[in-house]
């Protein structure tokens, strides 16, 4: 018993004092000193945002060149007429196919100009000088009597298409032509170029008789920042025009537009009223510098009846053709310059604001007809 006690206290010494080594070990085992955080650089700015990129310039133009103008930005005659030149120019191909000019050429170049609306008399006095230039000039290839027809039509077309101006008193032009040609529009457009060019404009919205074209011609008026005088609906429309020169005269206003009834050529007792608003806006310190008849191009003959009237009436000095955008008869345009001798001063080209446009003869002819 006693043995067996000296051998469990000799194993508890043991194990005592094999524990105190190790913790001693333990505690004799060095640290490692804490670690030393690396070194960090410092958050980069965010990168400045990259400049907006300016808006690319127009290149300059050459020593010597020309300006570009506002005419030159506006839609081409050749990019409009795509439906007449289609047309007349399928007549012609017949003629340009041929090895030499017969009587059949003749014919077919007839009818090709009478189904493009250039009408039976113009046709024929255009035809009868192209023969004498034939003769003259020994023509005997087929392009080279097209090519000598673009000539003859040109030469027909060409005219004055200035708008002029009185420089010592309020110009007035006067828009006369029947209801729904596009006088009112006509006039809207005209004056939001003639205000850019620098002039101040006063619209006379003559039209008394159709409620719809004042408040037409007022949102024009308010777009190009012209001035509008306008009167009672169904007043008289020449006192609506005595005002507007007035009201111009007043303020210094350069130009006066005036709107008038789309009357009924038929009707004489309504011309002679035109005639008699074109004597108002005559009056003192007012002058008509300009009548221009609108037409629709794409009535046909019928607007050169309108045009035959209107000229008798109020002493027209040029025509406004809107729509031709819009017809496959382009020679309506050549019936009105030749039967009328009135020139055609600008064209309508589409329904954008700067469609209207100034007549160009040599432009339009080649368009029509075509290389």
């Amino acid at each position: 018993m006693v043995i067996l006690l000296i051998v469990l206290i000799a194993v508890a010494v043991i194990v005592l004092a094999a524990t105190g080594f190790v913790v001693a070990g333990r505690r004799r085992l060095p640290v490692p000193p804490p670690a030393t955080p690396l070194p960090t650089r410092p958050p980069a700015p965010p990168a400045p945002a990259a400049p907006a990129a300016p808006p690319a310039a127009r290149p300059a133009a050459a020593a010597g060149a020309p300006a570009v103008t506002e005419l030159e930005a506006q839609p081409r005659f050749r990019d409009r007429l795509d439906r007449a030149r289609s047309t007349l120019s399928g007549y012609l191909t017949s003629v340009r196919s041929r090895d030499s000019i017969d009587a059949s050429t003749w014919e077919e170049l007839e009818e090709a100009l009478i189904l493009a609306d250039v009408g039976v008399t113009v046709t024929a006095a255009i035809l009868d000088d192209l023969r004498a230039r034939v003769e003259r000039d020994g023509i005997d290839d087929a392009d080279a009597l097209v090519d000598a027809l673009k000539e003859e039509l040109v030469t027909r077309l060409q005219g004055d298409t200035d708008l002029h101006t009185a420089p010592d008193a309020t110009s007035v032009w006067l828009f006369v032509g029947v209801n729904g040609v596009g006088k009112t529009t006509t006039i809207g457009k005209l004056g939001m170029r003639e205000v850019r060019a620098g002039r101040r404009v006063v619209m006379a919205a003559g039209d008394t008789f159709r409620a719809a074209a004042a408040d037409q011609l007022e949102a024009w008026a308010d777009r190009a920042g012209a001035s509008i005088i306008r009167g009672n609906e169904g007043g008289d429309p020449g006192a609506v025009v005595f005002d507007a020169v007035q009201h111009a005269a007043a303020r210094g206003s350069d130009l006066v537009l005036a709107d008038t009834a789309g009357r009924l050529h038929t009707k004489t007792n309504l011309m002679e009223e035109l005639k008699k608003v074109r004597r108002v806006a005559e009056r003192p310190p007012g002058q008509v510098t300009e009548v221009l008849l609108v037409i629709d191009a794409t009535t046909g003959q019928n607007g050169l009846i309108q045009a035959q009237q209107f000229a008798a009436a109020a002493g027209v000095t040029g025509v406004v053709l809107t729509k031709l955008d819009g017809t496959a008869k382009g020679g309506i345009v050549v019936a009105i310059r030749t039967e009328l001798d009135l020139p055609i001063k600008l064209v309508g080209l589409g329904e954008g604001a700067d469609d209207l446009v100034v007549f160009d003869a040599v432009e339009f002819v080649e368009a029509l007809i075509g290389p």
